[in-house]
């Protein structure tokens, strides 16, 4: 194939994946391109991993064990929130992200910076769904590679999520037998405090 040819399949592969974002987007601003270099550095990510496992000559479980699954569940529900929503995890997110304000007991709300195509990483460091991806996939590589650290890891998370549990629970209690709730019930509908 000479210069020209490639010159030719290379403009029209352009064209068609930029009508195919420009349909797909609806007049909205959608950074396909971006989900996409995600998506790629995931599956290199996982490769990695499972190389790892590989030369490492682990072999693959079967089947999980339901335990795991539920230590593994909890432990990426606490990591995933705890990296994308913490205020002492900031620093990691600031390159990315702008903060907005608070959300919810010790949780910051940041949005993603759109400047130098820095919006998907900051999409997925405040995300603790898209997050979860690759923490879920970090403990199950650990899980193979390093079974007893990763689940002592996994173990402190699901404690820390059970502490955190009992801590909302705690304040729920306490507000309702000192009627603090009352108060401010009656302060959002206009009445006046005791």
């Amino acid at each position: 194939m000479n210069i020209a040819a490639h010159r030719r399949a290379a403009d029209h592969l352009r064209g068609l994946l930029r009508r195919t974002r420009n349909d797909y987007s609806a007049g909205h601003e959608r950074p396909l391109g971006g989900y996409l270099a995600a998506m790629g550095g995931f599956t290199a990510y996982t490769a990695a991993w499972a190389a790892a496992v590989r030369l490492r000559g682990r072999p693959l479980p079967e089947r999980p064990v339901p335990w795991d699954v539920v230590l593994t569940s909890v432990a990426t529900f606490r990591l995933s929130r705890l990296l994308s929503k913490a205020s002492v995890t900031s620093p990691l997110r600031a390159p990315f992200t702008t903060y907005a304000g608070p959300q919810g007991p010790a949780e910051l709300h940041e949005e993603a910076r759109e400047e130098d195509g820095r919006g998907t990483v900051g999409e997925l460091v405040t995300c603790p769904f898209c997050l979860s991806v690759w923490v879920a996939s970090t403990l199950t590589a650990g899980q193979l590679l390093w079974p007893r650290a990763t689940r002592t890891a996994m173990g402190a998370l699901t404690a820390l999520a059970g502490a955190d549990a009992l801590q909302l629970a705690y304040s729920v209690l306490s507000d309702r037998a000192t009627g603090d709730d009352d108060d401010e019930d009656e302060d959002e509908d206009g009445g006046e405090e005791d």
